[in-house]
């Protein structure tokens, strides 16, 4: 019984997985293909990793506990990567699709806060030269 039901979650993540490789060739920008990547794959390879512990069921405790461990480790770190990468892309100047309608980010306090701070300093002659002494000392 525990091998059928292994066998099938196994399945259902390998079909996650196909489809979010379907989805990384096909979609248009980069934000779209992380989306694709992130719940997806991410929920695939959980699904594949909670098949092969179910499979082994309690007789091989080891190899249950870390693929479990695995698929906590791939659920926890696989979406925060993905919004650190995007996040990335936005900042860097990636742009949206043209098919894109709505982009909240742009006129967010976030950005806002983000181009305050990385606007550049205006500095003076004076300051310039201090600088440089303090280099050469």
């Amino acid at each position: 019984m525990n091998e059928t039901i292994g066998v099938i979650l196994i399945g259902i993540g390998v079909a996650f997985d196909l489809l979010g490789c379907v989805g990384l060739v096909r979609l248009p920008d980069v934000y779209n293909r992380l989306q694709a990547a992130t719940k997806c794959v991410t929920l695939g390879t959980c699904l594949i990793l909670v098949g092969v512990a179910v499979s082994a069921g309690w007789d091989a405790k080891p190899l249950m506990i870390k693929s479990l461990l695995c698929a906590a480790f791939i659920a926890l770190t696989s979406p925060v990567g993905a919004h650190a990468l995007a996040r990335g892309a936005y900042r860097s100047g990636v742009k949206l699709c043209e098919t894109s309608v709505v982009d909240e980010y742009a006129t967010s306090e976030a950005m806002a806060r983000y181009k305050a701070e990385s606007a550049p300093v205006e500095t003076t002659a004076g300051q310039e030269q201090e600088h440089a002494q303090a280099e050469t000392a």
